[in-house]
C-alpha cells in the first residue's frame, strides 16, 4: 500500500484546501469502512486522507421543527437509527441505515460515505432518492446543491469535482399520508451485497385508498442506482392495491439494466425488481396509512 498522510481536518475550509492541494490523490474519510479496504486493495494510490469526523457540519444530525431532516456527510449510521424521532418520521431511511454492514461497521459508516462510494448495490442511496434527498457540496469554487439521483455518475464515480466534498444530505418533511420502505435480496448472509434492492415511497389521498404520487428507486440493477421514473409516474392516481403494486413492479423491471455476475443473473434481477417493488409498495402504503 502506498504511504499517505492522515490529516484530521477541523473545519470545511481546511478540508477543502487540502483536497485542492492534493487533487485526485486525496480523499475524504467519513468512516473509512470502504476507503481503507480500497486502499489496502490498491484501488487508489493516495498522498492524503482527510478525516472529516472532527468537522462539526459533517457530524451534525438535525430533525428541524418543521420536520425536515439534515444528515451530515460523516454522521454514523447508528446515530440515525438510535434517534427515536427520526425512526418515527423516516422509517424508510432506517431500513437502509440498519442494513449497511454489521453493528461494528454502523458505528463508523455513514449514509454520506455510502453515497460518495457510489456502489450500484449501495443500500443507502435508493431510500435517499425516494425521499427526494438533496446534497450540498462545497469546494474551492463555492457551494452547490443537487438531487441525490443526479449525484452518482457510474460505478464508484460521483459528481464531486476535485477539491470538493459532500457536506450534508437534506430530506424534506414527509407529507401527510407519506410512507417509504426499502428491501433487498442477498444471496446468503455471508455475502452482504444486494443482488437487487428497491426503495418505494408513496403519498396517499386522505382516504388512504389512492396513490397521489410515488417515487421508486432500484439498486444493484444498473451502473448506478436508478430512479425508476416510468414506474413512479404510472402509480399517480392508481388505487393502492396489490394489483397496482404488481403492475408497477412490471414497469420498474423494464427500467432495470442489470448484468449477470457471481451473485445473480440478468433474468433473476429483473424478476427480483418486480417482487421487491411489489413488497416495498405494500409496506410503504401501510406506513402511509399510519402517517396522518
Amino acid at each position: 500500500m502506498h504511504p499517505y498522510q492522515y490529516i484530521p481536518a477541523t473545519n470545511i475550509t481546511e478540508a477543502v484546501s487540502l483536497l485542492a492541494r492534493y487533487g485526485p490523490r486525496a480523499r475524504v474519510m467519513a468512516g473509512g469502512t470502504d476507503l481503507l479496504v480500497q486502499l489496502r486493495g490498491e484501488r487508489y494510490e493516495l498522498d492524503a486522507v482527510v478525516d472529516a469526523k472532527a468537522i462539526p457540519e459533517l457530524m451534525a444530525l438535525t430533525l428541524a421543527k418543521d420536520g425536515a431532516l439534515s444528515i451530515g456527510a460523516a454522521v454514523p449510521c447508528y446515530q440515525v437509527y438510535e434517534d427515536e424521532a427520526i425512526v418515527a418520521a423516516f422509517p424508510g431511511i432506517i431500513d437502509a441505515a440498519s442494513l449497511i454492514g454489521g453493528i461494528q461497521v454502523q458505528s463508523r459508516a455513514s449514509l454520506g460515505g455510502n453515497l460518495c462510494n457510489a456502489t450500484p448495490s449501495a443500500d443507502g442511496i435508493c431510500p435517499l432518492i425516494v425521499h427526494s434527498g438533496v446534497v450540498t457540496l462545497t469546494g474551492v469554487g463555492g457551494t452547490r446543491t443537487m438531487l441525490v439521483e443526479e449525484f452518482t455518475t457510474g460505478p464508484g464515480r460521483n459528481a464531486l469535482a476535485h477539491g470538493e466534498m459532500l457536506v450534508k444530505i437534506d430530506l424534506p418533511k414527509p407529507a401527510a399520508h407519506f410512507g417509504a420502505a426499502y428491501q433487498r435480496f442477498i444471496p446468503r448472509n455471508e455475502m452482504d451485497i444486494a443482488v437487487a434492492g428497491v426503495a418505494s415511497a408513496v403519498t396517499l389521498d386522505a382516504s388512504g385508498q389512492k396513490i397521489e404520487s410515488a417515487r421508486i428507486a432500484l439498486a444493484s440493477v444498473g451502473p448506478t442506482p436508478i430512479f425508476a421514473k416510468k414506474a413512479s409516474d404510472f402509480l399517480a392516481g392508481q388505487p393502492a392495491t396489490e394489483e397496482t403494486y404488481a403492475k408497477a413492479g412490471e414497469v420498474a423491471s423494464t427500467e432495470a439494466t442489470p448484468i449477470s455476475d457471481m451473485r445473480g443473473t440478468i433474468e433473476q434481477r429483473h424478476h427480483l425488481v418486480g417482487v421487491l417493488t411489489r413488497r416495498t409498495l405494500a409496506q410503504a402504503v401501510q406506513r402511509a396509512r399510519g402517517n396522518s
